[in-house]
């Protein structure tokens, strides 16, 4: 019987059979192959899709809202609340008789809190000049990508200060509104890497009365200040505010500081040498008198510590 069968069965018929199962196998594979490409294919242009829709925020521009005397383009989160305390001693020029200026110091204390996400207030003392200062700041554009594609970080920051040192005359007719200075800031910041961030500060400062009829009463500067991050809790910063010429006091100059910063936990350690005293826009930046080159350096710090007080707090990332 099997013999038969064999008999019946052609050799071309087997090779004929053998070339159609290849075929028929190979377009199978042929067709699963393409299935998978456009499947793969498909799930590319939806994961495309959802970044192009969703947008991404920069964080952490900056560890802390202050870069060393100026503020950097960081909020507090909402319902949060920054105590700082800052301190300046004296020049370092001042010798071992002060200590190289541990002897001397100015401080200034104040507090920031976070109303949302995109303002914040702020209220401090300044020893310096017994000023009291007070400040607004607007967040209005955010660094981002994908389908808002934001190259920088934009913040508003009018400040107010008031001088209550007694008058050098009493007997002169004095008005309140002569102790007061604002100043308008515009800070453009750029996160350019996870380590690296940029910040310029086009500032003005007006005082109601100059201490010299030769002074003017507007000040302009332009300021530049950079973080380069060294580990993840450390970084060093720099800032520096140029005064536009024609548009300064007499005998002012530059502020030039440079410091770093070191969290731990839900603190900031801002230790930095400086040239100013002063630690608000109308001091340090208006105000400076100390030079580098001659040795007039003062060494400072600042604390901050954040007390979480609102459900929706959100403090700065430390990255």
């Amino acid at each position: 019987m099997i013999n038969s069968i064999f008999r019946m069965i052609k050799p071309k018929q087997i090779i004929k059979a053998i070339i159609c199962y290849c075929i028929s196998i190979a377009v199978i594979n042929n067709s699963n192959a393409q299935d998978t490409t456009n499947l793969m294919s498909q799930l590319e242009d939806e994961v495309n899709a959802n970044e192009k829709n969703n947008t991404e925020y920069t964080i952490a521009t900056f560890k802390t809202t202050r870069l060393i005397n100026g503020h950097s383009v960081e909020n507090t989160g909402k319902g949060t609340l920054d105590a700082k305390i800052s301190h300046r001693f004296g020049q370092l020029n001042d010798g071992a008789y002060a200590l190289f200026g541990l002897d001397n110091a100015a401080m200034r204390i104040g507090v920031d809190y976070g109303i949302t996400p995109y303002l914040m207030v702020g209220i401090g003392r300044n020893t310096y000049q017994k000023t009291f200062d007070a400040f607004i700041k607007i967040k209005l554009l955010k660094q981002s990508t994908g389908k808002i594609n934001m190259p920088v970080t934009l913040s508003y920051v009018p400040t107010i200060a008031l001088k209550t040192l007694k008058w050098e005359d009493p007997n002169e007719k004095n008005y309140f509104v002569s102790r007061l200075f604002y100043t308008h800031q515009i800070i453009i910041a750029r996160k350019f890497s996870k380590n690296t961030s940029l910040q310029i500060m086009p500032t003005f400062v007006h005082q109601n009365l100059a201490a010299l009829v030769s002074d003017p009463n507007d000040i302009f500067a332009m300021g530049i200040g950079g973080r380069q991050k060294i580990t993840k809790r450390l970084s060093l910063n720099a800032e520096y505010y140029y005064q536009i010429p024609g548009f300064k006091l007499t005998g002012t100059t530059n502020a030039l500081s440079i410091g770093v910063d070191i969290e731990t936990g839900g603190h900031v350690f801002q230790l930095h040498f400086t040239n100013s005293q002063g630690m608000n826009e109308r001091g340090f930046i208006a105000e400076t008198t100390g030079k580098w080159q001659k040795g007039d350096i003062l060494f400072g710090f600042n604390i901050s510590r954040v007390f979480t007080i609102g459900k929706n707090s959100k403090l700065i990332h430390s990255n």
